[in-house]
């Protein structure tokens, strides 16, 4: 259900309840007198009516600037987690469901002149505001979540868990085997699928179920899209080639996802994006910040120590009898190189913190996997840091500290 649709489902539940409990109080429970005068429940109904209204605005003002932070601070993309928190929808939900629940039991309240309180509604409404102020300490308990290092943490866990389930799984595509004979040339395509419509993301792709229609339809299916990819018109999401029977467009497309936002699914470069920006925007003149930048490499560093021991080539998927099925683009340890350095580098090269940083980070990376042909590229990586941190405009005593790695960026030289 979309988040928005929770706040509507609590209020119509609340009004359905109000207008139901009164009536089977009044036929069903006996007049209980607890000592509440009609006229103070009914001040107690209108009160909480109308103070949930003025909580319901400061909700939305904690949702404003958390929001705002989020954007500001670290990253745009960022902010969508504030943004579509499950929790604020569900006290907004909460708080619209008690206004509507104290404002239409407040009918029952001396109905007919009789003086009447229902006792069990008005002890449902003091439930209910209870309720709502918990959940407000919990909202605000959430900005806790904008404090960098839980921000950072955050992300780390999310490329963690895509990292330890996308791989383990090979985006949950069927078991591979070795061909039974090479694969044969892919020849002309016999079909294109391309995209019509306003520009989206890739968000994921269901393999198996590519798979699935390729082997049915006797070919193979190349992807001319990768996950994280933007589609606009006329962009060829796929190509099918060798195949003997047409396969239907409307079950092609049920197999990629599309949306107007990145997601974390399937795309592990995406929490590396996320700390990047937020590492690059800590280096900027306007913040100057470099400890944050620091921290953020910390969490690069792990999510590049785990992708270092994966098997990143899972672009290419067979079918049980080993033949090639599906082909789609995956990136190579380089392109996570470059993705999570290039841009620290260059906007950090002024900074001696960053830069020992950075060398300790790959040096590590390096010493990992010393035996692995990865560790080529790192060691690349390494001299050019140190030839960027030679053509800088750092004097000689300060290049020389730079070339120390240091994994508390300024802390211990080893």
């Amino acid at each position: 259900m979309p988040v928005w649709l929770i706040p509507i489902a609590y209020m119509m539940a609340s009004m359905l309840l109000a207008g139901v409990l009164p009536r089977v109080e009044h036929a069903l429970v006996p007049h209980v007198d607890l000592g509440i005068s009609a006229s103070s429940a009914l001040a107690a109904l209108s009160a909480v009516a109308s103070g949930m209204m003025a909580l319901t605005g400061i909700v939305f003002t904690v949702a404003f600037v958390m929001v705002q932070f989020s954007a500001v601070t670290y990253s745009p993309r960022f902010a969508a987690r504030f943004a579509n928190d499950p929790l604020l929808f569900h006290a907004l939900g909460i708080f619209f469901a008690t206004f509507s629940y104290a404002l239409t039991a407040t009918a029952w309240v001396d109905r007919e002149g009789t003086g009447r309180v229902p006792i069990v509604s008005w002890l449902v409404c003091v439930v209910m505001l209870v309720a709502s102020l918990l959940v407000f300490a919990m909202l605000i308990r959430r900005l806790a979540d904008l404090q960098i290092g839980n921000t950072l943490r955050f992300l780390g866990d999310r490329g963690r868990e895509i990292i330890a389930e996308g791989f383990s799984s090979a985006y949950d595509a069927p078991p591979t085997h070795p061909a039974r004979a090479p694969d044969a040339p892919e020849g002309p395509p016999t079909q294109t699928l391309r995209f019509g419509g306003s520009p989206r993301y890739v968000e994921r792709l269901d393999i198996p179920a590519l798979a699935a229609l390729a082997r049915r339809a006797g070919g193979r299916v190349v992807m001319g899209c990768a996950v994280g990819d933007m589609v606009t018109s006329g962009s060829v999401l796929l190509r099918v080639h060798g195949g003997t029977a047409q396969i239907p467009e409307a079950e092609l497309l049920r197999a990629i996802a599309l949306g107007l936002e990145r997601t974390f699914e399937q795309d592990p470069k995406y929490p590396l994006r996320l700390l990047v920006d937020i590492a690059i925007k800590a280096l900027s003149p306007a913040i100057n910040d470099p400890t944050t930048a620091v921290q953020a490499l910390d969490q690069i560093d792990d999510l590049l120590r785990r992708l270092a021991r994966q098997k990143l080539d899972v672009g290419r998927v067979r079918d049980a009898e080993g033949t090639l099925r599906v082909v789609f683009p995956t990136p190579n340890w380089e392109d996570y190189l470059s993705l999570a350095f290039d841009e620290i580098r260059m906007f950090g090269i002024t900074s001696i913190q960053v830069l020992r940083r950075l060398r300790a980070a790959l040096v590590g990376l390096e010493e990992l996997i010393i035996e692995d042909e990865r560790a080529g590229p790192v060691r690349r990586y390494i001299a050019h840091i140190d030839a960027a941190i030679e053509g800088s405009s750092l004097d000689e005593l300060d290049r020389g500290s730079a070339r120390r790695e240091d994994p508390q960026g300024l802390g211990l030289s080893r």
